[in-house]
C-alpha cells in the first residue's frame, strides 16, 4: 500500500517547494502522486463574487476534507482519480479536474492538513514548515498580486482579517502533530536530505 506523506505549514512557508523536493528525491525510487488541500476548497458558486470575497478560506470549514480523503484513500486502493482544481480569481472549483495516477508515496500538502484527525491517521510521515511571519507574508503578497489578482490593500486586509487570526487559532497548534519541523522549508538542505533518507527508508519498506 501507498504511503502517505503530509506537509502542513503556515501560508507561503514554502510546503510546494518542500513537496517538489521530496518528489524529485523519491521519483528514482518509485512513483509519486502529489495532492494540494488548497485545491479541495468547498465550491462556492451558488454565492455571488462579492460574497465569495467574504469567505473565511483560513478556516477548517472551507475545505470539503471528505472528499481529500475519499481521494487519498482510492488512490491507495490503486485507482486513478480526477483531483478538482480551484480558481482562485473568482474564489471558485473550477471546471477542469486534474488525473492523477496512483503511486508507491502520495505527497499530500495543505495548511490545515494536521487540524483533521482522519487525516493523521493516514499519513506515515507528518512534516510541519516552519517559516518566519514576515517572510510568509511578503511571499504571499508578492503570490496573490501576481498570481490571483488581488490589490495589495485586499490582501492586508485578509491577512489580518483572517490569515493571521485562524494561523494562530489552528496553523501554529497543529505543528505539535509533526514528526519533524523543518525550519526554513525547501531552502533547509540538511532537513532535506534527512527526509529524502526517510522516505527511501519508507520505499523499500513497502516493496
Amino acid at each position: 500500500m501507498a504511503k502517505i506523506i503530509g506537509i502542513a505549514g503556515g501560508t507561503a512557508s514554502g510546503k510546494t517547494t518542500v513537496a517538489k523536493r521530496l518528489k524529485k528525491l523519491a521519483e528514482p525510487h518509485g512513483t509519486v502522486s502529489m495532492l494540494r488541500l488548497d485545491d479541495y476548497y468547498k465550491d462556492l458558486s451558488h454565492l455571488p463574487f462579492e460574497e465569495r470575497r467574504k469567505v473565511n478560506f483560513d478556516h477548517p470549514d472551507s475545505y470539503d476534507f471528505d472528499l481529500l480523503i475519499s481521494d487519498i484513500k482510492k488512490l491507495m486502493n490503486g485507482q486513478a482519480i480526477e483531483k478538482p482544481t480551484y480558481d482562485f480569481v473568482q474564489s471558485v472549483r473550477a471546471k477542469e479536474t486534474e488525473h492523477v495516477e496512483p503511486g508507491d508515496v502520495i505527497i499530500v500538502e495543505g495548511i490545515l492538513i494536521f487540524t483533521c484527525q482522519e487525516l493523521l491517521d493516514l499519513f506515515d510521515m507528518k512534516i510541519y514548515v516552519d517559516t518566519p511571519d514576515d517572510i510568509r507574508f511578503i511571499r504571499r503578497l508578492k503570490r496573490d498580486i501576481n498570481e490571483r489578482g488581488r490589490t495589495i490593500e485586499s490582501v492586508v486586509s485578509q491577512y489580518l482579517t483572517t490569515v493571521r487570526p485562524m494561523h494562530l487559532t489552528f496553523v501554529e497548534p497543529s505543528k505539535r502533530k509533526a514528526d519533524i519541523i523543518v525550519p526554513e522549508g525547501g531552502k533547509n538542505e540538511v532537513a532535506i536530505d534527512v527526509l529524502g533518507t526517510k522516505i527511501k527508508s519508507l520505499l523499500r519498506e513497502k516493496n
